[in-house]
């Protein structure tokens, strides 16, 4: 023992506790004897002869004591010693090297944690008085990593014992408060405080911040002091959620109307905060806070003046890293620094310095600046806060609730507010009884039914996401929503199909017990096979909502033969031309298969067909005038290979001429994409079919026919293309004109097995009318079993992507109001023309607003941006890629118009769900009352009211995307950061 304490060198000590772990394991019985209690309380109070008891050393014998005599009586005796010294050494405020090898040894000896509640309670309260005493003994690299592993080792013992004893929490953060509210200024509590905030739930921090705000006994300077001292923490490396706590306190102190506390910490602080961004490791959490400060202090510019002297050299010294994580907190902070000269104008000979330093980046739109002020103003609603209505936090005039996004979860939520508008859908997910099963469907039909019934402005969907979101999504990190939505749908599929075989195998295996939660959840979800319809009883619930089929035809050129597959779908991937720059990139015809399964490359072009001329339009958009003979494509059924060969440079050219259109001529449509998906393909080249009859490579076509259509047609605007010649994914901008209605052409009546002609002929549109179909069907003498039946549809929801690429920017849905509409859709006026495209708008001189000539039209169709909900109207879906070239329609939802209504109104829910809202919404209306009162205290003692300058009090207040039915503003970072 005195070589292993009082060795000369740590060649020697090491030596020595070598022989001692060999002389207690060989020699157990003589060791304990001589580690005893007295030996180790005399250590922990007098040390050993020159070594100080406050030396780590100690600790590190008596571990090692602990270690060899845990199978020998006599440890417990040192366990209750030790429960004792511990809470002594506690209490004595002991440096980071002693604390951290004291919680090493609780942690590793957990039986030597004071026991008790009160014991414990003291234990912990001291340790956190003790973390507010440490101080870093050095300034070199290594001397901080140090302190800093020693601080992250006490507070990682107060996360396990407040995990295993949850009652001690509450009252060690109350004493944390009192520390840091302190207003005695001879001792500074220290940063390290910091490494607690991570282990604090974030589920406490409505309770916790509602607490302190609404609290009289916590006055005016007390929460000043403690959230400045917040704000310093953001100087520590290793915090996390630092920036979450103070932002939610900053709007706690907001919200009951505390405006002299967040000037004066606004004021104190924001130098400080802007200082931050210099140090990569804490930059994120102090751009997030800075943001709130100074987009919410919107009543004077004094606080963003402070910081304007020192925006260029940051600016500069941003540009000069060259880093991708640089870069785009400069993007950010660009945005930010937009938003306060937008509001803060006059001031040319300030701002000048900095416009000429960020010029070179991205500026917000005005409407953009409007929405993220407008959003995170305090000052702006004082008056309405103080009213009984108190609106802020009542739902918006739609009645319809948001969806909380809890991180970059735009892409889930602007899908799920799709899929909760498509009604006939909807009411069957709530029909379900599902009570206690731990299914995904079950997790959507809460979500559904908290979007129904509840009376909060927005739902925070945390639960249905952590089940839903698929493993190769990074959290926090922007998706893509068709994606996510194909994941979604094939859960929910093989979820149910999964059930059914279990539930199918039930009635042979009696024997089994019935008890089980796996028959339990069959039980519960046997409904969706009675909601099916007659005939489709084998379909699941997304099949018989989503679900179509497709015919693909390929016949060889050679041998004449035919092969045909039939292939399910939910949605159709419908690709664009490719842009001129990809012109020469490759094969044109390999291409098309690429696109359509992969949606990496786009490389044939759209057609853009008249209602009944088709061949006339295409001759217009600049097609071969050859093309005008009354032959369609491939008009043979068995062409000769030279008139295959030369077909294809034809097509090639007009493909090239097609890509060169005029600025002013008509978009896209999704028509012509449906066309251009439908109509033939020729596999030639390095794309050839290899035909088993011929066994070889042999050129042939191949054709797609719809032969069974969904109640709820998606459609996919493939708008991410890869550019071989740069490597990148790039978004296709083109604008895309959208048809309030289409009809689908459907092959009816033919057998999978029976037809081996080509079928459909090429020339037949997606807009042809009946009539003008059935010549074409009789002309290329198509039997009457197999004719094509139009299936018509009408536009229920619009996903639009704003940004320019599938990793970054926003998304938001457009749906149509259900509102007194019914069950199978609203009824369309009859002087709206099914299928109209831009085109047909010009040829016959119909004006476009003939569509919707209702004076309720404007609230026929709903904006969902997150937790924010409004009115808006078919003319500004139309319109969005227009005003806002980044807001591109990507994801579209048709509803299939049926003669046969269902019940209207939701089903009623089951017991447990309805009880869970009805608690919930209790709840809610207890928090609306009691932050009446306390706006009603704040009120009367009040001294001053800020409103803000230069900002039009009229423009609504907006959300993390656009306002009203006015577009979708390019959202892209700002409204993040308030967020």
């Amino acid at each position: 023992t005195r070589l292993v304490l009082q060795g000369p060198d740590p060649f020697q000590r090491q030596v020595g506790r070598q022989v001692l772990e060999a002389y207690g394991r060989y020699h157990r019985a003589e060791f304990e004897a001589f580690f005893n209690r007295g030996l180790v309380l005399g250590l922990l109070q007098r040390g050993y002869g020159e070594l100080s008891n406050r030396d780590p050393a100690i600790l590190d014998y008596i571990q090692t004591g602990l270690r060899l005599i845990m199978s020998c009586p006599s440890v417990l005796e040192l366990f209750e010693l030790l429960q004792v010294e511990a809470l002594r050494l506690v209490c004595e405020r002991p440096a980071p090297p002693l604390c951290a090898r004291l919680c090493q040894l609780l942690g590793d000896f957990p039986q030597c944690l004071p026991r008790g509640r009160k014991l414990s309670l003291a234990f912990c309260q001291q340790l956190v008085r003790s973390i507010a005493h440490f101080q870093s003994q050095g300034s070199r690299e290594a001397e901080l990593r140090l302190y800093v592993s020693q601080v992250t080792q006490v507070s990682g013992l107060l996360r396990s014992v407040w995990k295993a004893e949850p009652d001690t929490l509450l009252p060690s953060l109350q004493e944390l408060f009192a520390v840091i509210s302190a207003t005695d200024t001879s001792f500074e509590p220290s940063v390290a405080l910091a490494s607690l905030v991570q282990h604090i739930p974030l589920q406490m921090i409505t309770v916790l911040i509602r607490s302190l705000t609404t609290d009289p006994n916590v006055k005016d300077a007390s929460m000043t002091q403690a959230l400045c001292r917040m704000i310093d923490w953001l100087s520590w490396p290793l915090a996390q959620h630092v920036e979450t706590w103070v932002i939610a306190l900053l709007k706690g102190l907001a919200a009951v109307q505390k405006f002299t506390i967040l000037i004066d910490v606004t004021l104190l602080k924001i130098e400080l905060v802007f200082n931050r961004l210099w140090f990569p490791l804490v930059r994120p959490g102090a751009l997030a806070v800075l943001s709130h400060m100074l987009l919410s202090f919107q009543h004077s510019p004094e606080a963003f003046h402070l910081i304007v002297p020192h925006v260029v050299s940051l600016v500069h010294s941003f540009k000069r890293d060259g880093l991708p994580s640089s870069t785009t907190f400069l993007i950010q902070l660009t945005e930010l620094i937009h938003c306060m000269i937008y509001h803060y104008s006059g001031f040319p000979e300030l701002y000048e310095p900095i416009l000429e330093a960020v010029k070179d980046m991205p500026k917000p739109t005005e409407e953009k600046i409007k929405v993220t002020l407008g959003q995170s103003a305090w000052t702006s609603q004082s008056s309405s806060l103080l009213s009984s209505s108190f609106r802020p936090f009542e739902k918006s005039e739609t009645g319809k609730t948001g969806l909380i996004n809890l991180g970059n979860t735009c892409y889930m939520n602007s899908v799920l507010q799709a899929l909760f508008m498509a009604t006939d859908f909807r009411r069957h997910i709530l029909s379900l009884n599902l009570n206690g099963s731990d299914l995904l469907v079950e997790k959507l039909q809460r979500l559904f039914a908290f979007l129904t019934y509840t009376q909060r402005e927005a739902y925070a969907p945390k639960t249905f996401f952590e089940a839903s979101r698929p493993s190769w999504f990074s959290a926090r990190s922007q998706q893509d929503c068709s994606e996510y939505l194909k994941f979604l749908l094939n859960r929910l599929h093989e979820e149910e199909r999964t059930l059914k075989t279990l539930s199918a195998g039930k009635d042979s295996e009696s024997k089994i017990n019935e008890g089980s939660k796996t028959q339990e959840a069959v039980n519960r979800v046997q409904v969706l096979a009675e909601s099916s319809d007659e005939g489709s009883e084998e379909k699941t619930l997304i099949e018989m909502m989503f679900g179509g089929k497709l015919k693909m035809t390929i016949r060889c050129f050679n041998c004449k033969s035919v092969s045909q597959r039939e292939e399910a779908f939910t949605d159709l991937s419908l690709a664009f031309c490719p842009p001129t720059s990809l012109e020469n990139v490759g094969p044109k015809r390999k291409g098309r298969s690429e696109a359509k399964g992969n949606k990496l490359m786009q490389t044939k072009t759209s057609t853009r067909p008249a209602r009944e001329a088709p061949l006339k339009l295409e001759e217009n958009d600049g097609c071969d005038p050859k093309l005008k003979e009354g032959t369609t494509k491939h008009s043979s059924a068995e062409p000769k290979s030279e008139n295959t060969k030369n077909s294809e440079p034809k097509k090639v050219q007009d493909k090239k001429k097609m890509s060169q259109r005029v600025v002013d001529e008509p978009p896209l449509s999704v028509i012509d994409l449906l066309n251009y998906f439908l109509e033939p393909e020729i596999l030639s080249g390095d794309n050839k079919y290899y035909c088993g009859k011929c066994a070889f490579l042999q050129d042939a076509e191949k054709t797609m026919q719809i032969i069974e259509a969904p109640e709820y047609l998606i459609l996919t605007l493939v708008r991410f293309a890869y550019d071989p010649k740069c490597h990148v994914r790039r978004k296709i901008l083109d604008n895309v004109s959208l048809p309030l209605d289409l009809k689908l052409p459907v092959k009816a009546g033919a057998s999978s097995q029976g037809v081996v002609s080509g079928g459909w002929p090429v020339d037949v549109e997606v807009s042809d009318s009946g009539e003008n179909i059935v010549k074409k069907l009789k002309a290329s003498g198509t039997s009457e079993m197999t004719c094509t039946k139009l299936e018509p549809y009408v536009l229920n929801s619009v996903v639009v992507h704003s940004g320019l690429t599938s990793e970054s920017g926003h998304y938001y849905s457009y749906t149509r109001n259900d509102t007194g509409l019914g069950p199978s859709g609203p009824c369309l006026q009859s002087t709206a023309v099914p299928l109209v495209s831009p085109q047909d708008n010009v040829l016959t001189g119909e004006s476009p607003t003939t569509v919707e000539n209702d004076t309720d039209m404007s609230r026929e169709w709903l904006l969902f941006n997150d937790s924010r909900v409004t009115f808006t109207s078919f003319q500004s879906i139309q319109k969005i890629t227009n005003t806002f070239p980044k807001d591109t329609a990507y994801v579209l939802f048709y509803k299939k118009q049926s003669s046969t209504n269902s019940a209207n109104g939701d089903p009623p829910l089951q017991k447990d769900l309805m009880d869970a809202i009805v608690k919930d919404n209790k709840l809610y209306l207890q928090e609306q009352e009691l932050s009446a009162r306390t706006q009603a205290l704040q009120a009367a003692s009040a001294s001053c009211c800020f409103r803000p300058n230069g900002f039009d009090d009229n423009d609504p207040p907006g959300s993390c995307g656009p306002a009203g039915g006015g577009g979708g503003g390019g959202f892209s970072t700002v409204g993040r950061l308030v967020f």
